[in-house]
């Protein structure tokens, strides 16, 4: 059996959610639809696909009798992605009969928002009014989100073979073990690959630690497949054998070794009873840890900081041609609007006051056409906030009327400026993402990588999205995966840049929304692990959780206008 295409396996492309979430409903003053009782109310979640923006009912709480202020016990849980929108709706119903069927029911009001916002909300609890019927007061929602605890679990184990069987014919085997998570329908994923140890049949792999939802997607019964080979230079690597086990079975093991047969269906089916295995690995140590989570310093205060930064250098073509990448169509939006919007949207529902900072670099400003690096979009030096994701858009289309695309490309002064504001709140209480969207070439490269390696210390991470047809070969040389970015011999202390151009993600058929959605995906993906580790490399634990909801009257000031620092 060839497994050549081990090596290019990247287990954690298949999405894993980034955990599970579960839903808690109350309802307060809902309308009263009975005559000679309190209404009966229901509530039914929908979830929205991204392609396709139809609306399918997800589950339904129970029914609570001759009540307007519902509890609901039953939960909702949902897979959380940070890097998704994931749009949901609130339905809720008076019962009056049997029927399954909702419209023959009395509705009572629906709400809409992201999971993000239930997530992003103080303490991960949203209050909403709900909506629907015409001049009617209809209530209020709230919706609590907790994380399910299972999925923050880490497991560090450990293997070793005895007596696998002789593969090469020189020497002995050179072992290496595949893992594979199964999947609902049957089929597996791999999630983990060891080491190769050299010219032994008995050998110690070194222990390797993996999060339980990458090993069995939190089902701790869930099958997990082990495979052994033995590796070959050419990548032609010969099956010895394979065992299956659950993450259940090993957590047990934790008191003594558990031993696996390694079996091949090859050799058991030609050998009959002769046969016995091809060796075995036994299971030395599994050991159990549970880590802080992304939505652990969400829930506990920590604010997501987002400002966008926008290319205006003469590359970009002229705004009032078609040709331009800036060009303002009445009909669609262009490359920066998309990814701006694409970006912008989900981040916007971890930031409390929704006051995004939005800069230009590289342009001519009025009156006295002097070039600037690092100039405000909505033409205000000393208060560059524009209000919401729409303001941001309103503020880059004024500006492409007001200033002149000029050059050269510089990006430290964005850099820096973003740095200004995280370096002065390295407490974990904020955490500041910088978007930068750029056609092409960088002219200041040496200062940029200054500037990175420098930021790369703080709270705040940079995502630079490429538009249009050009080579990106400097912006990809700022993404540290492959190699961390130094300059003048001082390494990144963590990789804190991801670059993707437009281009890859963009939908042929012409659908805006698969595109954004894809685009997002893409470039948000390694934000919650690159906050976490600004946060365990600092020691920082997530604020304390605020007290648990109880009914009363709101209070006289907004808590959540409070958390934010004095602007710098």
């Amino acid at each position: 059996m060839n497994m050549a295409f081990i090596g290019d396996a990247d287990p954690f492309t298949a999405s894993i959610p980034a955990t599970k979430v579960e839903l808690t409903v109350s309802c307060r003053n809902l309308l009263d639809r009975d005559t000679f009782s309190k209404s009966d109310p229901i509530c039914v979640l929908y979830t929205q696909g991204i392609a396709n923006k139809e609306w399918r009912e997800f589950g339904r709480t129970e029914v609570i009798d001759n009540t307007l202020n519902p509890d609901f016990v039953r939960k909702f849980i949902l897979d959380y992605f940070f890097e998704e929108r994931q749009n949901l709706r609130f339905d809720l119903y008076d019962l009056d009969c049997k029927s399954d069927n909702l419209s023959r029911h009395d509705f009572l009001g629906q709400a809409f928002c992201t999971l993000g916002e239930i997530v992003g909300s103080l303490g991960s609890r949203l209050e909403k009014p709900l909506t629907g019927i015409p001049g009617k007061k209809c209530g209020t929602i709230i919706v609590r989100a907790e994380e399910v605890s299972n999925c923050r679990e880490s497991v560090m184990l450990q293997f070793c073979g005895n007596k696998l069987d002789k593969k090469d014919f020189f020497g002995k085997s050179d072992p290496f073990l595949v893992f594979y998570r199964s999947n609902e329908d049957g089929s597996y994923t791999i999630c983990h690959k060891t080491e190769v140890v050299k010219n032994t049949l008995d050998p110690v792999w070194q222990a390797f630690k993996i999060p339980v939802r990458a090993l069995c997607n939190g089902d701790y019964d869930r099958s997990i497949k082990v495979e052994v080979y033995d590796w070959d230079r050419d990548g032609g690597h010969d099956f010895i054998g394979e065992f299956s086990t659950s993450y259940r079975e090993m957590s047990r093991s934790q008191s003594q070794f558990h031993v696996y047969e390694v079996l091949n269906p090859k050799k058991k089916g030609k050998k009959k009873k002769k046969y016995q295995n091809s060796g075995t690995v036994t299971l030395l140590s599994c050991l159990v840890d549970t880590e802080l989570s992304f939505l652990d310093y969400i829930r506990g205060g920590t604010q997501i900081n987002f400002t966008v930064a926008i290319d205006f250098t003469a590359s970009n073509g002229n705004p009032s041609q078609p040709t331009s990448l800036h060009y303002m169509s009445p009909y669609q939006l262009n490359d920066y609007a998309m990814a701006l919007r694409a970006v912008g949207e989900i981040i916007q529902d971890y930031d409390s006051d929704k006051m995004f900072p939005a800069l230009g670099f590289g342009a001519k400003l009025p009156p006295d056409g002097r070039v600037s690096h690092e100039f405000a979009l909505n033409g205000n030096p000393q208060n560059p906030y524009c209000t919401g994701i729409e303001g941001v858009m309103e503020a880059y289309y004024q500006s492409l009327k007001s200033v002149r695309l000029y050059g050269p490309t510089h990006f430290s002064p964005v850099i820096n400026h973003v740095a200004r504001y995280a370096s002065a709140v390295t407490d974990g209480s904020q955490y500041f993402i910088l978007l930068i969207i750029s056609d092409g070439v960088i002219t200041d490269m040496a200062q940029t990588k200054e500037s990175i390696v420098n930021a790369s210390s703080l709270p705040m991470s940079i995502i630079i999205v490429g538009v249009g047809p050009a080579e990106f070969d400097e912006m990809i040389e700022l993404d540290g995966d492959e190699e961390r970015i130094s300059s003048q011999g001082r390494y990144a202390e963590r990789d804190i840049v991801q670059f993707v151009p437009f281009r890859d993600y963009i939908d042929r058929r012409g659908n805006h929304i698969l595109s954004m959605a894809r685009l997002a995906k893409e470039v948000l993906a390694e934000i919650p692990d690159q906050f976490l580790s600004y946060m365990r490399t600092r020691g920082i634990k997530p604020g304390p959780l605020p007290p648990p909801y109880t009914p009363c009257p709101p209070p006289a000031i907004n808590p959540l206008l409070t958390r934010r620092v004095s602007r710098i």
